[in-house]
């Protein structure tokens, strides 16, 4: 027999996105509920990042909203003082989600208007019925790893991890290490391989625009603070980016075509923030390749018909949003792919009382944003219905 339970708000994940709405909702002093699948909250970013992981962007761009970082942080603050702020933000606002609670679907019943939830705790078994007036879906850009189907990966004898299962090049000393994938992860991860003693090479498959963090902090200052258009920081920043790193195209490395911060706004790719790699890749110790023909026992064949044997493979392929998996009914706000169908900044708002937060490939300034939006909403619908 199935537990019935009435809440106003339910929330979907308790990362970032989950724990900011919850806590502008509290502010707010509107009811919900929070659920979560995993132990813990945030534990992508407990379990599933590498050690020498940093925020990439300074920390006034990285704050949750209504809490600031404690005095003494890091500009560029590491992974394990954000998690410490995210406990901290969670005690602050008296958050209190409900683990283990698996989402098994989600529709919206119109005779009812309200969205039926049904809710499996993962220890007992037992399943909830939620009715909720308000559905938030929290779960994020970063559900499931993401590992693209390559010929021949399945008879490599060697180790093929996702980078969400990399922890630290400790264990790869001497041995020919393959990284696909040139975001902030794998370029972060083929430094830390290399560092480690690793033969480090990287799959590069598109152009990527590599700056520093302190250029990325100055374009979004001048752009926010100064009035700049993006147009002009950008030119700015890639003349100094190109000062800077010179010519890494003869290295295997171009750049897109459209500036960096334009294109994070238009597409949500992200420039890397370089830690080093780009000096270890100008000078041959990090090994560059534009793509993977196909995978052997023991070796791979690139593009071009080179072939290199490989004892491990990193993916730093990214990651897939999984909300269609339960969400049955959400075509007035996500595509096929399991990402909101309007653009940023109306991505946030669907029909029927449906929202979501940390969709918006802006990291958590962008979640910020959502959170407020969301509890704003909310606030504004209740008060129309009680009037």
């Amino acid at each position: 027999m199935e537990a019935m339970e009435e809440v106003v708000v339910l929330i979907v994940g308790a990362g970032p996105a989950g724990l900011a709405t919850a806590a502008c909702l509290a502010q707010r002093h509107v009811p919900y509920v929070i659920v979560e699948r995993e132990s813990c909250t945030a534990s992508l970013w407990r379990h599933r990042a590498y050690d020498r992981l940093k925020l990439h962007l300074a920390k006034e761009f990285c704050e949750l909203p209504h809490m600031a970082y404690p005095m003494g942080t890091p500009t560029y603050v590491p992974r394990d003082m954000f998690v410490e702020y995210l406990d901290s933000y969670t005690d602050q606002f008296g958050i209190r989600p409900r683990y283990h609670t698996a989402i098994e679907s989600a529709i919206y019943d119109g005779g009812m208007n309200r969205w039926s939830v049904l809710a499996q705790d993962t220890d007992t078994s037992v399943v909830t019925r939620l009715t909720a007036q308000f559905l938030v879906v929290a779960t994020g850009e970063n559900s499931a790893a993401s590992i693209p189907p390559v010929p021949g990966l399945t008879k490599f004898e060697g180790e093929a991890i996702h980078s969400s299962a990399y922890k630290s090049g400790r264990a790869y000393t001497g041995k020919n290490v393959l990284v696909v994938g040139a975001g902030n992860s794998g370029m972060e991860i083929a430094y830390d391989l290399a560092m480690h003693g690793a033969h480090t090479s990287i799959v590069v498959r598109s152009p990527v625009h590599i700056m520093t963090k302190e250029l990325i902090r100055f374009g979004m200052t001048v752009v926010q603070n100064l009035g700049l258009t993006v147009t002009t920081a950008d030119s700015l920043l890639v003349m100094a980016a190109n000062f800077y790193f010179g010519d890494l195209s003869k290295h295997g490395i171009t750049r897109p075509k459209i500036g960096p911060l334009l294109l994070k706004s238009q597409t949500g790719r992200s420039a890397v923030i370089d830690v080093g790699t780009a000096r270890l890749i100008k000078g041959g110790v990090i090994k560059v390749f534009q793509g993977i023909s196909k995978i052997n026992t023991d070796s791979i064949e690139f593009h071009g018909g080179k072939q290199i044997p490989f004892d491990a493979i990193v993916f730093a392929t990214g990651y897939k949003s999984t909300v269609n998996t339960w969400l049955k009914n959400g075509e007035s706000m996500f595509k096929d792919d399991g990402f909101p169908m309007k653009f940023f900044p109306n991505h946030w708002k669907g029909e029927n009382g449906l929202y979501c937060a940390g969709f918006a490939r802006r990291g958590l300034a962008g979640i910020a944003m959502d959170a407020k939006n969301i509890a704003d909403h909310i606030v504004a619908t209740m008060d129309q219905v009680s009037c």
